[in-house]
């Protein structure tokens, strides 16, 4: 028995509104929320408190924070994969909501012009700070640490993301400007560890990306089809790209970043966040019906993710640690800064609404490491005392939010 095309897009749509329910409640937006829960939001207040609780936790009894975290309840599944591998993907989700709707009519990435600016800001933010580092190093340092270039490429997309919306406000076309710069920084630094610090347990097997291509041609198809609910986009074509990319060696939290993009999205202004506060659910684009219905536990989920890769002892600290502090700082600043430069010289300019003012913050708010850091620096050394070492560094890279917010008060930058 054959069905036709419109009951099998009335049960999808009946098997979205049930899985809606399922979901704590995310079918309110905005302004619908309490005002506490919009302020922790706002200020990811649940992602710098599993950070301190990390810290503490850590440095009060390390071991049984690292048995909690990698305790094997089920195979090979632990704490850890649950929310490195699993949750971050709807983080990173989340993030190419961001990016898509920057880059639809009307956004502050479009036309796709725009987006040349910030992708070659990004390979500022990549060449900057390894060229930093050996200059640093070379100074400073020791040839065995030589092999910690890699962990100054890396951008904590979670943490850079609050700040940005702190110093510009969540409007300002910086931020846009910044997460496009840090979700291509920490894709290619996942590509670094996979070619320059591979794992004897995971090699790299670049065959099975063909999965990932099959979950964006399998999303493709579902757009062409007009299919309302992102369930089948999520577990159709995200499951075939988190295969693919695990099998690869690239680090499967990725995976939604290939398939978001296909989700239908709307055309107009209308289609915003803010406009959800005022309209049903069901009256909205497939991609504005994900970020409302997973922001909240992505928000919130935050705080897990904090407490998963921040939890370092404080350990011995030598000039490991203060070169790849100063390589963030200054080499993703200068990076980013003079590439971008460079990209509107060839025709590509900033986004309207920034500046050479806007973009020098932006640089510095890019030099925060802290949890990506913290994954490269143990991936990158084989010494405990220089993982050690290199982590603290990556872990002083946290005070730069202190630093950019206070110069985004000196330089009297206007929020949006």
């Amino acid at each position: 028995m054959k069905l036709s095309n419109n009951k099998i897009f009335n049960f999808l749509d009946s098997f979205d509104i049930f899985l809606n329910f399922l979901v704590v409640d995310m079918s309110t937006c905005g302004k619908e929320r309490p005002i506490t829960i919009q302020l922790l939001q706002q200020f990811s207040i649940p992602l710098i408190a599993g950070v301190v609780v990390a810290l503490l936790w850590a440095n009060i009894d390390y071991q049984s924070y690292y048995n909690i975290l990698h305790y094997k309840f089920f195979g090979n599944v632990d704490p850890h994969f649950l929310i490195n591998d699993i949750f971050m993907l709807f983080f990173f989700g989340i993030a190419a909501v961001e990016i898509t709707q920057s880059l639809l009519p009307g956004g502050d990435l479009n036309p796709i012009k725009k987006a040349i600016n910030p992708l070659m800001a990004t390979l500022g933010g990549i060449f900057g700070p390894i060229t930093i580092f050996f200059l640093l190093n070379k100074v400073m340092g020791s040839t065995d640490y030589s092999r910690g270039w890699g962990i100054t490429t890396a951008t904590d997309i979670a943490l850079a993301w609050l700040v940005a919306r702190v110093v510009f406000g969540a409007k300002h076309p910086a931020v846009s400007f910044l997460l496009l710069l840090a979700i291509a920084d920490d894709a290619i630094g996942l590509g670094i560890i996979a070619v320059f610090y591979p794992s004897p347990e995971h090699p790299v097997q670049p065959i099975y990306l063909l999965l990932t291509l099959g979950g964006m041609i399998s999303a493709f198809i579902m757009r062409k089809l007009k299919l309302s609910s992102y369930w089948p986009y999520l577990i159709i074509g995200g499951s075939l790209s988190w295969i693919g990319l695990l099998k690869a060696g690239v680090h499967p939290a990725l995976a939604l970043v290939f398939i978001v993009p296909f989700m239908p999205a709307a055309k107009h202004d209308k289609d915003h966040p803010q406009y959800l506060m005022e309209v049903s659910l069901l009256e909205t684009s497939t991609i504005s019906k994900f970020e409302c219905q997973w922001r909240l536990f992505v928000d919130f989920g935050l705080f897990t993710f904090g407490i998963a890769n921040a939890g370092v002892p404080f350990s011995e600290i030598n000039s490991l640690s203060w070169i790849i502090l100063l390589s963030l700082l200054i080499g993703k600043t200068i990076g980013i800064i003079v590439f971008s430069n460079i990209a509107k010289l060839l025709g590509a300019p900033l986004p309207d609404g920034m500046n050479q003012k806007t973009l020098f913050l932006t640089g510095v708010i890019a030099g925060l490491g802290l949890t990506v850091a913290l994954f490269v620096a143990g991936q990158a050394f084989t010494s405990p005392n220089l993982t050690s070492a290199a982590k603290m560094g990556a872990l002083f890279s946290a005070s730069i939010a202190i630093l950019a917010i206070f110069l985004g008060k000196i330089l009297k930058v206007k929020k949006k």
